[in-house]
């Protein structure tokens, strides 16, 4: 599967649902059970298969800062996301969720975007870092 945006997000973007300069947003890793739906999935109850908890990840995952650039001369937006850590930590991950937190159910949180690792990675007490080598682009 490759990694997608949510179709929600866009929907949530343009409605003011969502703003990447304010808003909290969270990581959470999933295993390869798990088959994102662009179209169909909203909110973070509809991901399922998220790892077990082990070490310093937490269901849910953890935050990561988001930083907005708006590129006149190609007209487009990247949306980058910080680096998260899981120390200690045995974990099998095939992709990462991203997603708005509200600090609440999972029902409310709004899906962001799927992260394909391309294979499964895994940890065995140790540190599993997702590092976000492609921004989120929107282009005119």
């Amino acid at each position: 599967m490759a990694s997608i945006i949510y179709n929600s997000c866009i929907d949530d973007m343009a409605r003011g649902a969502i703003d990447f300069d304010t808003d909290t947003f969270k990581v959470m890793l999933v295993t390869s059970s798990y088959v994102p739906d662009k179209d169909a999935h909203t909110k973070r109850s509809q991901v399922t298969n998220e790892v077990s908890a082990s070490g310093s990840y937490a269901s849910g995952g953890a935050a990561s800062t988001a930083t907005v650039t708006k590129d006149t001369a190609n007209d487009k937006v990247t949306i980058t996301f910080a680096s998260v850590a899981f120390t200690s930590a045995t974990i099998t991950a095939r992709a990462a969720v991203i997603y708005k937190a509200r600090g609440g159910a999972s029902t409310a949180d709004e899906l962001v975007a799927y992260v394909d690792f391309g294979s499964d990675v895994a940890s065995t007490n140790d540190t599993f870092t997702v590092t976000f080598s492609s921004p989120l682009t929107l282009q005119n």
